[in-house]
């Protein structure tokens, strides 16, 4: 969430920022300064308004004589002014809500270093790794190659759970399993952050604290609970960015545990509303998927190195498999809601003829952190500040699944398993008989 002064104070400076976005994102900004400036009307008038009573409270301590008509005047008076008072702090406590859920609406400012664009084509590649996979045959989707080889069912889980699920077998499910491992243990082992198994039901308030709530609820599967006692609502997890990054909500950390890295492999429930029609084929864009997730917290003054070593730790999952990617610079339009600065990694599809998102890693500078109120304390007894926050796939594994089918499969539609995984996978070829 943006900082409410901030914004009142560099209005002009903040409605230029967003128009990067785009100008709808704008003009959400012409309420706020409306309702700013009223909410500052009614706390001035409201500090008056208390000067005066509290005159009057010590005026009518005066009054010697309890019974006295200049004593009923001045008490008279006094509940006058407190009704007048409490009216005030309820015109403002109104106004702070509706300013509140205005600026929950309102995504974060872009980074000065990203480029201006308004989608996709305008990102800007800064880093290309690896040569494209030389196949002298046509290759084949992810889809086709796992059905033919039995590791890959889609109309099994249609008939389980509906359409964009997959059920997985023999060498497909170890691949999975697989990949997890190899990315879990290099997170925790050579990159050092800390294993978590969060739950995967979370409450509302998480989903608040990192942006998903309130302007993307549609995305979300709400669950019906049965206690009513309870004041709260549960979702099944998007991203174990939630609750990773909640895990300090509403908490001072100090600056000696900063930074603060967190790893977790989760599954992720998104309903994809409004994308359907694209990407229906196959494992590229479903309600269900497995993510390693990276997540970390620093001072402010280290966030944007901290970009680029967490960018890193993705990236090097990718080359200790051998997949050829590269690295985007996200534009002022194509940035997610919560970030400031975003690098996606792409990865080469052969099948598909095209690059495809594995990993998006973001800065969300202060964002996240005021939303959930995640703060520390610069040094011993000083004011608290609130800390930067940062996230990344590291990385999504049924997309790095696809990704190894996909450059990895031969004439013959054996798929070669990454020399990384063969320990893990107890093959090194995947072949249909398996």
């Amino acid at each position: 969430m943006l900082d409410l002064r901030h914004v009142v104070e560099n209005l002009e400076d903040v409605r230029n920022q967003l128009g990067r976005r785009s100008a709808a994102h704008a003009a959400l900004l012409d309420p706020i300064a409306e309702l700013a400036g009223r909410r500052l009307e009614v706390i001035r008038t409201s500090e008056a308004k208390a000067a005066e009573r509290n005159a009057a409270s010590k005026a009518m301590a005066t009054v010697a004589d309890k019974s006295s008509a200049e004593f009923a005047d001045r008490r008279t008076q006094l509940k006058q002014l407190s009704a007048e008072v409490k009216d005030l702090e309820r015109s403002l406590s109104e106004l702070q809500s509706e300013i509140d859920s205005l600026l929950a609406g309102i995504p974060n400012l872009p980074h000065l270093e990203i480029p201006d664009g308004k989608g996709e084509d305008d990102n800007e590649v800064v880093h290309v790794w690896g040569d494209k996979p030389q196949q002298d045959f046509e290759p084949k989707m992810h889809d086709d190659l796992g059905t033919a080889l039995g590791v890959l069912d889609f109309e099994r889980a249609a008939k389980l759970s509906g359409p964009r699920f997959a059920v997985l077998y023999g060498a497909g499910a170890r691949l999975e399993r697989a990949l997890s491992q190899f990315m879990l243990d290099l997170h925790t082992t050579e990159h050092g952050y800390t294993e978590v198994l969060p739950p995967f039901l979370i409450k509302d308030s998480a989903l608040f604290g990192t942006g998903q709530l309130p302007k993307f609820e549609e995305d979300l599967f709400k669950t019906h609970k049965g206690d009513p006692d309870k004041s709260y609502d549960l979702y099944l997890s998007p991203t174990a960015e939630v609750m990773l990054t909640n895990l300090h909500a509403n908490e001072i950390l100090e600056a000696a545990d900063l930074p603060r890295t967190y790893t977790a492999h989760t599954p992720c429930f998104r309903s994809e509303a409004g994308s359907y029609g694209k990407d229906v084929r196959g494992m590229i864009r479903q309600h269900q998927f497995n993510k390693v997730e990276l997540v970390r917290f620093c001072r402010p003054d280290e966030s944007a190195e901290q970009l680029e070593r967490l960018t890193r730790h993705a990236e090097k999952v990718l080359e200790g498999l051998g997949l050829h990617y590269r690295r985007v610079l996200l534009c002022a339009g194509d940035i997610g809601f919560a970030a400031t600065k975003t690098y996606d990694l792409e990865v080469w599809m052969p099948g598909q003829d095209k690059y495809r998102e594995i990993s998006s890693c973001s800065n969300c500078g202060d964002f996240q952190a005021r939303r959930a109120k995640i703060r520390y304390r610069p040094e011993p007894k000083a004011k608290p500040r609130f800390v930067h926050t940062l996230n990344g796939s590291g990385l999504a594994v049924g997309r790095t699944v696809i990704a190894i089918l996909e450059q990895y499969q031969q004439a013959d539609g054996t798929v070669v398993v990454p020399e990384a995984l063969r320990d893990l996978m107890r093959c090194d070829r995947i072949s249909s008989h398996q």
